[in-house]
């Protein structure tokens, strides 16, 4: 099946070289072209793309609040592309239902892979970010615990085609294993049920819709259903969202193998 993109970004260079990076590859396809927000938005709901890949900075609308508009519409995916010195805004996208960041100097192998994770409903972070995501974790945990209300979600430590490797899930679980999770992140965890719970595990370490439905010995529909509803239980939604809520429900902890298992 061939991917439907549309590439986002105010500065006509860096647009036309996304588009032609990714219409390179045989699976993908550009549909349209954006100049900012606002066209992105009107674009999106016109030509119906798989996933949308799209500046963050940009006049008139940004691509954290295109995003918001764009996702609402659950066909489509967001990728965004940001610089280096950019990474204040990732917790901003991942809560706005960015499925995926990528620095504006991925090559084009990361940034098909993007893509089509993405549009099969799995994320990819870029690599170079990890450490920026760990930190500002830790931060807004801090802030949590001592009584400030961040505006933000925190954010989860990539990378691999869905998520979290194993060593950053143990730097990012080790933040907040000593911090109670707060009262309303356990009511939620409490309200999902054991499979949804292993599903939930899956996806806090990394795991595809394809990996968890083969560990778990189910179908990857049965998957899709599962994440669908805890996705809807606990107020997030996209898996990056998700993969947030296990570790600061206190679910997902440092030191769990590939065997998971879950823990109420």
């Amino acid at each position: 099946m061939t991917l439907r993109v549309l590439v986002v970004d105010d500065q006509a260079i860096a647009r036309a070289g996304i588009a032609t990076m990714l219409d390179a590859e045989d699976d993908l396809t550009v549909v349209g072209q954006s100049r900012d927000g606002e066209d992105a938005v009107r674009d999106a709901l016109a030509l119906r793309p798989d996933v949308v890949v799209m500046d963050i900075r940009m006049p008139r609308l940004d691509g954290i609040d295109a995003t918001r508009r764009i996702v609402a519409e659950p066909s489509t995916a967001v990728v965004l592309i940001t610089t280096f010195d950019d990474d204040e805004h990732l917790f901003d996208g991942i809560a706005a239902g960015a499925s995926g960041f990528l620095l504006k100097d991925s090559g084009p192998d990361l940034m098909a892979a993007a893509v089509r994770s993405a549009a099969r409903g799995d994320s990819l972070i870029d690599p170079a970010m990890t450490r920026a995501l760990i930190e500002q974790t830790v931060a807004t945990e801090a802030a949590r615990t001592s009584g400030d209300s961040p505006a933000h979600l925190p954010a989860q430590a990539p990378v691999q085609a869905s998520a979290l490797s194993p060593a950053q899930a143990n730097a990012l679980a080790g933040t907040a294993a000593s911090r109670p999770a707060p009262p309303l992140l356990r009511a939620a965890l409490d309200g999902l049920s054991d499979r949804e719970l292993d599903v939930l595990d899956g996806v806090a370490r990394g795991l595809s819709n394809v990996d968890i439905a083969q560990e778990l010995y189910l179908s990857i529909a049965t998957v899709k259903t599962h994440i669908s509803n805890l996705l809807a239980k606990t107020g997030t939604r996209t898996r990056v969202q998700a993969a947030v809520f296990a570790y600061e429900s206190g679910f997902a902890r440092a030191g769990r193998d590939a065997g998971g298992g879950t823990a109420r």
